[in-house]
């Protein structure tokens, strides 16, 4: 059997209720060189009664039900070590592919690139209302060479948190540090970044796929991912200047007071949460004012951040598209993602 040239990698767990939309956004485009890998991290859910059922109907999709779940790192690892493609594209498994995505994507992995980034649409949780049209604002394509790897980290890593982004040549991904990434829920970030830096990028301006936002499994943990763990990677990075990690993210958010009583207006910090992260550490006086915001009533903070978004910060769509959606969320806060997402 002649090697495909693209695998469409898929790691998944407990997505029975929506890997069937993503697949059905991917079957039709497949061509003799793309193959689809769908490995499932031992799913509780019905999400292998799901898959049994495309089998039947589309035998071509390889799928690879775990014993264990090794984790997103671990199982986006091994759907890369499973496939046979020159190149694999870390699709995620509630999320859509445009029409002719893959197309796009043929066009270009031609062998000289190592890794293409590809631009998304993001959505409501319901594909209803567009969030954000462009996940990395760019009106064109653009080309990173070797001498570039400064450029392209603060232009595109803050993006790559979405790892449906990602098509990387397999052997670059397979010859590079991975197990050291496993637990950071961005392994894919770790072998970007890591050194050497990757010499020959191509990122694709228009958007091919389209994210489903709010889904993310770690949604309950937004609040030491986004603080803690994401800018923990990206400051890990020796290869880039701080000038460059600053523009990715904070070296340490959670000492922005904004970014504390957002994430307690969505109901996502609380005391238990100031006790697991600030407690025990060694932040001395820092800790004062997470604490303070810890108490504030939730209700009150969604009130007021949502009234900020609509006085003053009205571009925040998806801001009120997240506070609207909390268990917390107020008339305010319903009220401005009716106006400002309509």
């Amino acid at each position: 059997m002649t090697p495909a040239k693209l695998s469409i990698c898929i790691a998944t767990y407990n997505r029975g209720k929506f890997i069937g939309e993503t697949l059905d956004s991917i079957l039709g485009q497949l061509v003799p060189s793309v193959e689809l890998i769908v490995v499932d991290g031992a799913s509780p859910d019905n999400t292998s009664e799901v898959m049994a059922q495309y089998l039947l109907r589309h035998p071509e999709i390889r799928y690879y039900r775990e014993q264990l779940n090794s984790g997103v790192d671990g199982d986006y690892d091994k759907a890369v070590s499973y496939a046979t493609g020159e190149y694999c594209w870390l699709m995620t498994d509630d999320d859509l592919l445009k029409p002719d995505a893959i197309s796009r994507v043929l066009e270009l992995i031609d062998g000289t690139l190592d890794l293409v980034i590809v631009n998304a649409e993001v959505r409501s949780a319901d594909f209803s209302k567009i969030l954000r049209q462009k996940l990395l604002r760019f009106s064109g394509d653009k080309e990173y060479g070797a001498g570039d790897s400064e450029k392209f980290f603060s232009d595109v890593a803050s993006c790559l948190s979405f790892i449906g982004c990602v098509v990387i040549k397999r052997d670059l991904w397979l010859m590079r540090d991975r197990s050291s990434y496993y637990g950071t829920l961005f392994v894919h970030v770790g072998v970007i970044f890591q050194h050497p830096p990757i010499a020959r990028v191509r990122v694709i301006a228009d958007p091919l796929i389209i994210i489903r936002y709010g889904n993310a499994m770690w949604s309950a943990r937004g609040f030491e991912i986004w603080l803690f763990k994401w800018p923990r990677l990206i400051w890990s990075f020796d290869d880039f200047s701080d000038r460059a990690k600053v523009l990715v993210c904070p070296r340490e958010p959670w000492e922005r007071i904004d970014k504390l009583i957002l994430y307690r207006a969505m109901g996502a910090y609380a005391l238990a949460d100031y006790h697991n992260l600030f407690a025990g550490g060694a932040y001395g006086l820092s800790r004062v004012m997470p604490f303070v915001i810890a108490t504030i009533p939730v209700f009150m903070a969604n009130f007021f951040v949502s009234l900020h978004c609509v006085l003053v910060h009205r571009k925040a769509s998806i801001t009120i598209y997240d506070l609207a959606r909390s268990q917390h969320a107020t008339w305010v806060s319903r009220l401005a993602a009716r106006i400002l997402n309509a």
